[in-house]
Parts: C-alpha cells; sequence; structure tokens
C-alpha cells in the first residue's frame, strides 16, 4: 500500500531541492553517490564482480566524476544477469516488477521497492507542479494501457493528482470526443500522439480542447511539430524526458531554457564511444547513476538515447544543471556508407522545408542496409499525385540531407496507414544496423 506522508515527505524535500545552490547540490549527490555505490558492493552480486573486476573499492568512488573509473553496463548486460542484480538484503516477494516499453527491441523487467514506488511518484510530480499543475487538476493522459493501474483507491478518493487515462491505442476521432468530454486542465501523453490529435483537430476546424498547459514525451518530436501543437490547442507545450528504469530524468520549466536534469536524484553523464565524458555543447549517449534505485541499482547504465550537455542557467532560478534537447534514441540514427550520421532531428528538419509537407500526414523512415532506406507516405486524400511527390520528394532529401545519390537508395512506399509500435508510439526514425553512432 501507497503511504502517502512518505510520498508527501520525498516531494517536499525535491521541491526544495531544486532551488539548493549548486555547490551543496553536488555535496548532496556525492553523498547520495557514495551511499548507493557501497550498497551495490556489499548486497548486489552483479556490481560486486564489476568493480572488483576494475580493481575498484566503493571508498574510490566518492564523487560523480569517479564513476568515469567505471565501464557503462548496457541493458542486456542486466538482462544476461537479471538475478544478480537484485539487492540480495530484500525478498523478491516484496517487491513490484516493472517493465521497460521494449522500444529498441530489449524489453527489461526490473523490480522497486515500496518506499521507491513512493518516490518515483514524487520524483514525477516535481516537474509537472514546477509547470503550474495543482492537486485537484483536471488531468488527462494519452498513455498505454499498461499504467491504467497505476492510480491507488486511496488517490482516486481524495482526488489529488489523478490522472486520467485515454487509451492510445483508440480511434484519434474517440479519443477527441472523450477528451472533449473531459475537459481537461492538463493534457499530457506520448508526444506522437498529442501532435496526431493536433492534426485531426486542425482538419475539423477545431476542438473543444483547450487545456492550461500540454505535457509530452517518451519520444522526440521536432520544434515545428511543437508549436503546432500549441497553435492548435492555444496552450504551452512543454517536454519531459524519463526512462521507465528511473522515472523522470530531465524536464522543461516554464522559460524553456532547457531540460532540467534531476541530478539530485539521478546522475546524468553524456559519454563518447570510449565512456568518456564529452565536452559541454557536444553529442554523447546519455548514461545514468540512479541515486535511489536500492533493490535493484543502476550504475553508469546507459538509457539509449543521446544528448547534449549544458552549462547554461536557467532563468527561473533552479539550480537544477541543464542539458540540451534530447536527439532521441541510438537506433533512430541513421549511418550512411560513408561514415556520416544523421540525426531523427535532421529528418524532421528536412520534411518541414518540403513544399508538399502539407500533404503528408505521417512518414516513417527505417534504414534497412547502410545503403537502403523505405520510407513511408501517408498522404492526404485529393493532395499531390504519388509520383510527383516521391520524384520532389527524393530531390529534396537529396539536396537537404547532401547525401549524393551513389551513397543511398531510398524506396518511396505510399500506405493507408503507419501502425503505432505495440507501446503506442509512432516512431518516424528506425535503423535496423547494430550501429555506434557517437
Amino acid at each position: 500500500m501507497t503511504n502517502y506522508f512518505r510520498a508527501v515527505y520525498y516531494l517536499y524535500g525535491m521541491m526544495k531541492r531544486a532551488y539548493w545552490n549548486r555547490d551543496r547540490l553536488i555535496r548532496y549527490q556525492n553523498k547520495k553517490l557514495r551511499k548507493i555505490v557501497k550498497h551495490a558492493y556489499d548486497h548486489v552480486p552483479f556490481y560486486h564482480a564489476e568493480l572488483r573486476e576494475t580493481g575498484i573499492k566503493p571508498d574510490d568512488i566518492k564523487t560523480a566524476e569517479d564513476l568515469n573509473k567505471l565501464p557503462v553496463v548496457r541493458k542486456d548486460e542486466i538482462k544476461k544477469h537479471i538475478h544478480e542484480t537484485i539487492s540480495q538484503d530484500l525478498k523478491i516477494d516484496n517487491l513490484r516488477m516493472l517493465r521497460t516499453s521494449g522500444s529498441t527491441g530489449l524489453p527489461l523487467h526490473f523490480y522497486i521497492s515500496g518506499a521507491e514506488d513512493e518516490f518515483r511518484k514524487a520524483k514525477h510530480l516535481r516537474a509537472n507542479i514546477s509547470l503550474g499543475q495543482k492537486p485537484r487538476d483536471k488531468w488527462v493522459v494519452i498513455t498505454s494501457p499498461a499504467h491504467f493501474g497505476e492510480t491507488t483507491r486511496i488517490q482516486r478518493m481524495l482526488g489529488v493528482y489523478v490522472p486520467t487515462p485515454v487509451l492510445v491505442f483508440d480511434d484519434v476521432a474517440a479519443q477527441i470526443s472523450t477528451i472533449e468530454e473531459l475537459k481537461p486542465d492538463i493534457l499530457d501523453g506520448y508526444s506522437s500522439s498529442l501532435l496526431l490529435l493536433a492534426k485531426e483537430v486542425e482538419k475539423r476546424g477545431g476542438a473543444r480542447i483547450r487545456p492550461r498547459f500540454i505535457i509530452g514525451g517518451a519520444e522526440l518530436i521536432d520544434d515545428s511539430s511543437r508549436r503546432f501543437i500549441e497553435k492548435v490547442f492555444d496552450a504551452p507545450f512543454y517536454d519531459q524526458y524519463a526512462c521507465v528504469e528511473m522515472e523522470r530524468l530531465a524536464w522543461q520549466c516554464p522559460e524553456k531554457t532547457g531540460y532540467h536534469m534531476d541530478a539530485d536524484t539521478v546522475i546524468v553523464q553524456f559519454v563518447d564511444e570510449d565512456g568518456e565524458e564529452v565536452s559541454v555543447g557536444e553529442r554523447g549517449e546519455i548514461v545514468c547513476t540512479s541515486l535511489f534505485n536500492y533493490a535493484m541499482p543502476f550504475i553508469r547504465y546507459a538509457v539509449g538515447d543521446v544528448g547534449i550537455p549544458t552549462n547554461e542557467e536557467c532563468p527561473c532560478g533552479r539550480t537544477l544543471p541543464l542539458m540540451k534537447v534530447v536527439e532521441g534514441r541510438k537506433d533512430s540514427f541513421l549511418l550512411l556508407s560513408n561514415g556520416q550520421v544523421l540525426s531523427p532531428i535532421a529528418f524532421d528538419v528536412a520534411m518541414n522545408m518540403f513544399k508538399f509537407h502539407s500533404d503528408i500526414d505521417h512518414y516513417r523512415i527505417i534504414q534497412r542496409k547502410v545503403d537502403l532506406f523505405e520510407f513511408y507516405i501517408k498522404i492526404h486524400s485529393g493532395g499531390v499525385a504519388e509520383k510527383t511527390m516521391e520524384k520532389e520528394l527524393l530531390k529534396h532529401l537529396w539536396r537537404t540531407l547532401n547525401i549524393n545519390v551513389d551513397e543511398a537508395t531510398f524506396k518511396v512506399k505510399f500506405v493507408e496507414n503507419i501502425p503505432l509500435d505495440k507501446t503506442g508510439k509512432l516512431r518516424k526514425v528506425i535503423s535496423e544496423l547494430n550501429q555506434n553512432v557517437e
């Protein structure tokens, strides 16, 4: 049973720490780091072996910089040694099992304690409250049915921070009807679902959906799509970045200077292919060390995404460090035969510049081979002819992305529908190559 007094206590501490001066925040972070590393060494066989193999003792890890002495741990390693990653001082029957979405092809189940579950709820709410969410706001979330049961009976009875789920797999028309009836103050959900919703609403000439603000997450959408959503619903759109294993990792505040990283609960590093931290402003793989996952620790864990660190300060007054845009999953980056790496953002920008962009409902690009790309497009009925669009699109992509026609083949296929993946997301860019993009 959820201990709400403990959850409120956690939330109160998090709200205060967001404004601590940077030195105090770093001291707190390092103290929590030393504690979790010692716990992992003493109680988790996987990390005990990891540290011994590298010749590192818990006392050697005193600060976040010392984490660079340890290897990066990946999801396939955790899956392979799942029973050795669970803390031996806890009974597995007393833990709750959670699952990742498996959008990378590697779904993972992991375990948390009751206290950690309450901590995660507090983490999630801090970002929302920082945007202005109130306890009794009508909070509507377009989400997977896997999340439908996360609201407790007491939470519903009190009516405090209660999300009302809308099934992501429902027809968009049905979603609109449901959301109009609910009249949300806060509209939340997968970013691509919100984009699909906005496009359908615009087609209808508007809808009676006027939230105070919108929260998107779980996947990347470009700036143009964010602005489109804001225009359709006449409300600000805020990005949040999370992974299931550690809950919320970074989020936008109303200033939108960058993404505030939850540095008091997770240490986020950006590393190159050798596991070394990149410089400020450079793209790096996101590697996280949780400061609160004791049932199943995650230390220098690669979450599968790429982002950019920054040393900017936010005018909102919060001292939590900032990161720049999350550029997407590593398997969303496309690698050309000449070694050039294309970010999914590059395709978003290129598509927004395409002269027939307004005739396209949705698209998806899949890299099958290093020189073979399949482009799936759903176009408006009565729009430009398919042959014309294909010819102009290929010329546009080669010119805009600076791709030599001899380096890659694009096969364009026009389809009636582009299905959501099994988690309910609409991924635009997918690479089937096992590649390293740093």
